[in-house]
């Protein structure tokens, strides 16, 4: 039976460059990073694929206020979060069937537009940190945030917008994620996140005004799956301590317990690593076989122990 592995891909890895983030270039990034994932399929495995959306809403979101000046009525942030799952998936699906056909492999890929349900009292509502769209400067920042925006500075790489970042409580779509991956498809799902939704007092779903940590939602999704590997695609080779600094030291393999012990002693950005870190201590904390951290142009080499950050149970490890 083939082994199952949750790849999540990062929204801001399909940017490579904040300055050109136009769809081309977007498709230029999903076609690299989907030949990575189709040679793990090749090599047996069975992948469900998980992609991130911030610089996405954040964009779609900013055309909206924009064409709001003309008239235009504004898109709801759930329905955002959707119109992302579908061309983000769109894109990967169409990225996969192409690299899995020229390795000679007739897969179908189906991408899933996934509700994630949250607690609507979750505290995450009154503290936004979950950026959005483009980097920007503070002053920029503070121009926006005088028209109301919440703005925050993004783990040394600039200013951006947050909204509320609730916790994932379930995957409402999970029976159908699990019949498309028994049945042989490869399947994009979560999307995002998943777009966050919540029962009202008669049991109805609705959606609401947050985006929920895409790497979170991952996590859950390897845990709910009981799948046998959770790899977070993200755009550096290795996780580090004192990143950016003269004592930066790159993590191979690394217990839950020390990865515990990093994020305590705070070595991870809010913005960027720690909610990474967070998912795959989640997932190797529940039972999980082992989490790796890598960039999608490694994501093979990581599979094969050869580089990336490996979260796994029990003691050892350690920095280089």
């Amino acid at each position: 039976m083939e082994k199952l592995a949750i790849v999540a891909i990062g929204g801001n890895s399909l940017i490579e460059d904040p300055a050109d983030p136009g769809i081309a270039r977007q498709w230029d990034a999903a076609r690299r990073t989907c030949r990575n994932i189709a040679e793990m399929i090749a090599d047996g495995w069975h992948v469900i694929v998980t992609h991130g959306n911030g610089p996405q809403v954040g964009y779609i979101v900013r055309r909206g206020e924009i064409a709001a000046r003309e008239g235009i009525h504004d898109v709801p942030l759930d329905l955002v979060v959707a119109d992302t799952q579908g061309s983000i998936g769109y894109m990967l699906s169409q990225a996969l069937d192409n690299s899995l056909r020229r390795l000679g492999m007739n897969r179908t890929v189906a991408s899933v537009v996934t509700q994630v349900r949250v607690d609507p009292d979750d505290p995450a509502f009154q503290n936004p940190t979950k950026p959005i769209g483009a980097f920007m400067t503070e002053e920029e920042a503070r121009k926006y945030a005088d028209q109301g925006w919440d703005v925050m500075e993004d783990a040394g790489r600039g200013w951006r917008r947050v909204v509320a970042s609730p916790k994932p409580l379930a995957i409402q779509e999970i029976n159908a994620i699990q019949a498309l991956m028994l049945s042989g498809y490869v399947v994009v799902a979560c999307g995002g996140g998943g777009v966050p939704v919540v029962r009202n007092e008669y049991g109805s779903l609705r959606g609401v005004y947050a985006v929920i940590d895409k790497d979170r939602s991952s996590a859950l999704l390897a845990q709910t799956l009981r799948a046998d590997l959770l790899i977070i695609s993200t755009g550096v080779e290795k996780v580090c301590l004192d990143y950016n600094t003269p004592h930066q030291r790159d993590l191979d393999t690394i217990t839950m317990q020390e990865a515990v012990q990093y994020m305590q002693e705070g070595h991870f950005a809010k913005g960027s690593m720690l909610p990474k870190i967070e998912a795959a201590v989640d997932f190797v904390q529940t039972g999980g076989p082992r989490a790796i951290i890598t960039n999608p142009a490694n994501l093979r080499r990581a599979l094969h122990g050869e580089t990336g950050t490996h979260i796994v149970p029990g003691f050892g490890g350690g920095a280089d």
